[in-house]
């Protein structure tokens, strides 16, 4: 078992048998290990007559410099243990596997890779006592959640699904499913976790802004929900609606899953001692970890949103203050692609439609029986749905048209209204003022407010064109079509469809991830891998440049189109999107986002995600703009050059600060840096031809 807190999630004795061998990675020792285990499981140790053995394969590991990855010392524990071949044996062939697997990855982690097998052999043996076999069975744990999750989340959770009978699915046998069921797993496998210090704390929200899992969070309170809260809080600063409120970060530490992100982007106060977060070794089972875990549901259950206060597509830190409807995913911790799904679902998710091409993307985003898609306390929130890897565009343009087609249904039947005498004048100025309204995001909510009280009424009193539009009413408010997909789905398999949404000149919003790989399938090379990159189908790096998908677009005139990586820029990053929901037409966001298949380099790996971005930016790998068509109309250049001028002697550096790149001195050593000067001038040539758009000239005269 190699995550402790899997003892109380999972039956992990299933399966063994009587005399077996139990291994299982914990940072536990001698007593405090033992009240840790269920009763259930120490019984069935005692009963089976299990070797028990422990190690705490998350410590070596980051003594190591591994990180998170425990799976080669639980490896090497397990032949220790076992002896299915001769010791000896098994560590000879794991290393020459890791020499096969790693060799190209550099000498570093190879080095540690072999320390992770020499240190398999720390574990421990846990003495049973015969007396667990009288252990009384472990109280069964009630909880406050609606029956679904109960009788069918939870078993599927538990891997307990194939028990379940068929009329378990009763009323779901279409296949829609609740949203927001991520919240209740509550897993707690952090290995550490951020703590808060409120005097160091500046109220800037990034560390909400950039977590991948949205467990860290800023909570506004009245009074009056403050004096129920245990943890510590302290005056708001800003904004001017918000002061006299009690300000308060809290971490949903049974859903962190410890990247450090958050701490890593923390600017704090420099003249108190500087940020204010600190990652802390996590002990799930202690009252530290359990006061943490109350505070949580307080704050999500008692404490209001007070986005209404503020303008949430105003700055970074505004944002953070709205309920967040993308929560909990089972992405990887780090994972530089989930902050952007989060941020667009936070500013238009209460009326937000998605379509997902397949991918780690649709993963995270729609893999039952956990959905991270949420809604708010009115019950709104992101509808989404998952399509084929190549066709996600015209899926979501088939949204679009179905959705235009039942907006001028409605017009119809409310022209019919208008026309009829028996129509109240209060009815009539609300139908003619939606339709007037229906286009605009703001304008529909406040029209379908004032229009939905009178179709109630309407079809209450048996109304025919009332009830038929009863039946429509949830098409009033203007929705958010996204069409969301990673490079290989857009730059490469679905490339055709997405020129043809883009061309259809429907009023689409096209997010692309760009890992530049196939991140979900292992990390193949796409037309986004830049030259030099090694993935699958580029061994020794890639020979041909990356496509410039974002140039590409912008010929057609009307299209908006942006680049963004959130870890340089949070605010050109919440611009472009607020921007590209705003243009009536198509729009297509590029979001840089670094993936494990990256191989960071950095200490705290994938914890540096967001620090990734910025170098990348800095340095020129990656450029920030955007091409807003509405600034053409005016007689502007369209075209925004955001990134300032990159200093070219970090270039290699930071390709050299992942193993995709790094590996090339093993793989290719010949040609290593002339694919390293490749990649740098072909970086160079995207950022001439930028700075050469923001001097065109587009004047109407």
């Amino acid at each position: 078992c190699h995550v402790q807190a899997y003892l109380h999630m999972y039956d992990v004795t299933r399966g063994l048998q009587q005399n077996g061998l139990f291994l299982l990675n914990t940072i536990f020792e001698g007593e405090e290990l033992v009240n840790f285990i269920p009763n259930n499981v120490k019984k069935y140790f005692a009963d089976k007559n299990i070797t028990v053995y422990y190690i705490n394969a998350t410590k070596i590991a980051q003594e190591i410099g591994l990180g998170n990855r425990t799976n080669t010392i639980l490896q090497s524990a397990f032949f220790r243990i076992t002896e299915v071949i001769p010791v000896d044996l098994a560590v000879e062939q794991m290393k020459k596997a890791i020499v096969k697997s790693y060799g190209k990855k550099g000498e570093d982690v190879v080095r540690m890779n072999y320390a992770a097998v020499d240190r398999g052999g720390e574990y421990k043996l846990l003495p049973v006592d015969p007396a667990w076999a009288n252990l009384p069975a472990d109280k069964k744990v009630t909880y406050d959640e609606p029956e679904y999750i109960t009788n069918l989340v939870r078993p599927i959770n538990a891997q307990l699904g194939a028990d379940l009978p068929v009329s378990a699915y009763k009323g779901i046998e279409d296949g829609a499913w609740e949203q927001g069921t991520a919240a209740y797993e509550k897993r707690g496998v952090a290995g550490f976790v951020p703590v808060w210090n409120p005097d160091n704390c500046i109220q800037c929200n990034k560390c909400a802004f950039v977590c991948p899992h949205s467990c860290i969070r800023p909570f506004v309170m009245n009074d009056e929900e403050a004096a129920g809260f245990k943890g510590k809080t302290v005056d708001m600063k800003a904004p001017a609606a918000m002061r006299g409120m009690h300000f308060a970060i809290q971490v949903s530490v049974k859903d962190c899953l410890g990247c450090g992100n958050c701490a890593d982007v923390c600017p704090g106060n420099p003249k108190l001692g500087g940020p204010a977060l600190k990652m802390v070794a996590y002990d799930d089972s202690s009252e530290a970890a359990a006061q943490e875990a109350a505070n949580w549901e307080y704050c999500v259950k008692h404490v209001t949103s007070k986005q209404n206060l503020v303008d949430i597509k105003q700055s970074p830190k505004n944002s953070q203050f709205a309920t967040s409807l993308f929560e909990f995913s089972g992405a990887c911790s780090g994972c530089g692609e989930t902050p952007y799904v989060k941020l667009i679902a936070q500013l238009f998710g209460d009326r937000e439609m998605v379509a997902n091409a397949t991918g780690c993307s649709s993963i995270y985003s729609g893999s039952i029986p956990s959905t991270p898609y949420t809604k708010n306390a009115k019950g709104q929130g992101p509808a989404w749905s998952n399509s084929l890897f190549e066709d996600f565009c015209e899926y979501g343009l088939g949204m679009v048209l179905a959705t235009k087609k039942m907006k001028k249904r409605i017009t119809m039947l409310l022209q019919e209204m208008i026309a009829s005498d028996k129509t109240s004048a209060g009815y009539k100025a609300a139908a003619q003022n939606w339709i007037e309204q229906q286009n605009d995001a703001e304008g529909s909510k406040a029209a379908a407010a004032a229009l939905k009280p009178f179709i109630a009424e309407g079809a209450a009193s048996g109304c025919p064109v009332c009830a038929r539009l009863k039946e429509l009413d949830h098409y009033l408010v203007k929705r958010s079509q996204w069409l969301i997909g990673g490079d290989g789905a857009s730059y490469d398999i679905g490339y055709g469809g997405l020129d043809h949404v883009i061309g259809s000149g429907e009023d689409v919003n096209i997010f692309v991830i760009d890992t530049e790989v196939y991140s979900n399938t292992g990390g193949q090379a796409s037309k986004a891998t830049p030259i030099g990159a090694i993935a699958q189908f580029a061994a020794n790096g890639k020979r041909v440049g990356k496509k410039d998908l974002g140039l590409m677009q912008t010929i057609y005139g009307n299209v908006y189109v942006a680049q963004v990586a959130m870890g340089a820029d949070q605010s050109q990053c919440l611009k472009a999107f607020r921007e590209a929901e705003a243009w009536h037409g198509p729009s297509l966001v590029i979001g840089y986002a670094p993936c494990i298949n990256h191989g960071l380099k950095a200490k705290g790996g994938m914890g540096k995600s967001q620090a990734e971005e910025a170098r990348a930016v800095e340095c020129g790998y990656w450029h920030l703009w955007r091409n807003n068509p509405a600034l053409a109309a005016e007689g502007k250049n369209p075209f925004q050059l955001d990134s300032k001028e990159p200093d070219w002697d970090k270039f290699q550096s930071f390709l050299e600060g992942e193993v995709r790149f790094l590996s090339l001195k093993k793989a290719a050593p010949a040609e290593a840096q002339e694919l390293y000067d490749a990649c740098k001038e072909a970086a160079k040539r995207r950022y001439k031809t930028y700075v050469r758009k923001t001097q065109e000239d587009w004047s109407l005269d």
